[in-house]
């Protein structure tokens, strides 16, 4: 909750001054001790629209398994472009926190809005992923 009104800067971690949707994720789980903090590799901001390699689910791989239902504290991963590479932070399934460009900064969104939950007529790919004990 304190990364909240974070403005959206691309491969930026910074509380209060800039992040993004990789970055918050690293940030809050590593803070809490359920991964190692890391520094990925450089990525363009629109990587997704033009590669199709599982970037951001290669790390997500790395630390959580997937999980029907979402739960807090769980994840959630949805196709953007040709690979899955936005992801949200669950509160209470379907409230989640995220760092949204759209929006420019971290927000408290629903994951089941439009703009998340469909690309045109269709429904967007989505993952859940927990990084608790099975």
């Amino acid at each position: 909750m304190t990364w909240l009104r974070t403005p959206y800067h691309h491969a930026a971690r910074v509380k209060g001054a800039g992040v993004d949707c990789a970055q918050i994720l690293i940030a809050v789980y590593s803070e809490v001790g359920l991964i190692d903090d890391f520094q990925p590799d450089d990525y363009p901001s629109d990587w997704m629209l033009h590669r199709s390699e599982e970037r951001y689910l290669s790390h997500v791989t790395q630390y959580a398994h997937q999980v029907e239902a979402p739960k807090p504290g769980d994840l959630i991963v949805w196709k953007f472009g040709h690979c899955f590479s936005h992801g949200a932070i669950v509160v209470d399934y379907p409230l989640i926190i995220h760092a949204y460009r759209p929006e420019q900064m971290v927000v408290m969104g629903d994951a089941t809005q439009p703009a998340l939950a469909r690309c045109g007529a269709k429904e967007r790919e989505v993952t859940y992923w927990s990084l608790w004990k099975e």
